[in-house]
């Protein structure tokens, strides 16, 4: 029998389309982005690359504002997850077979395209100001850096984290790895059916964020 959707069949096959591009094991860690604007920058760039998973760790009351505006409801269609305990979270994902691939600027790092992003790979990006924290430095497989011609030595985290993501995606293109899904049948109809059925039932009370 067929499930009731709140949704047309179109968007339903548009939801089938994104989630048959999405790369299960391509994984963005942010770690204690605090504005807004940037995080919700991130978030959009997350969905446009096929991410599936974003996980945060936050440092602050309540927790991180997601700019509407900015993101344009990418958050939706992704699936967020906050972390208490970096290291914890970080040493997990490594023993599942993830390569951590952390922005740096300092000794070590290397040019950001000499990675190979279709490996299981957490991208890990920092805070605004100081980057990200020398205890996620340390667990680090690979320490990157995007090379800067000018005076100022950084980009922005939301555009450092585009650069970083659209090489990936330029590499796992040529391997062939959006023609294939990476997330299973069961495992597409499980998230349609939160899409198309539970966000709307959720949507339709006033969402209370910190």
């Amino acid at each position: 029998m067929r499930k009731r959707y709140f949704v047309l069949d179109r968007r339903l096959e548009r939801f089938r389309e994104v989630l048959r591009k999405r790369q299960k094991d391509l994984v963005v860690f942010v770690e204690n982005v605090k504005n807004e604007h940037n995080f919700s920058a991130i978030l959009r760039t997350c969905d446009a690359v096929g991410v599936h998973r974003v996980l945060y760790y936050y440092e602050g009351k309540g927790d991180v504002s997601i700019n509407e505006g900015i993101s344009l409801g990418a958050q939706r269609w992704l699936f967020l997850e906050r972390v208490y305990d970096v290291s914890q979270k970080l040493e997990e994902l490594k023993s599942e077979g993830f390569q951590l691939v952390v922005t740096w600027i300092g000794e070590g790092s290397v040019d950001f395209r000499k990675v190979d992003y279709t490996r299981p790979t957490v991208v890990v990006v920092g805070n605004e100001l100081k980057g990200v924290s020398e205890e996620v430095a340390r667990l680090a497989d690979i320490r990157i850096i995007i090379p800067m011609m000018g005076m100022v030595r950084s980009l922005n985290v939301s555009v450092a984290t585009a650069v970083v993501l659209y090489e990936a995606q330029r590499q796992r293109q040529e391997k062939g790895m959006y023609d294939r899904p990476s997330l299973s049948e069961e495992e597409m109809e499980e998230i349609i059916e939160k899409w198309a059925f539970e966000e709307i039932i959720k949507r339709r009370k006033p969402e209370v964020r910190g």
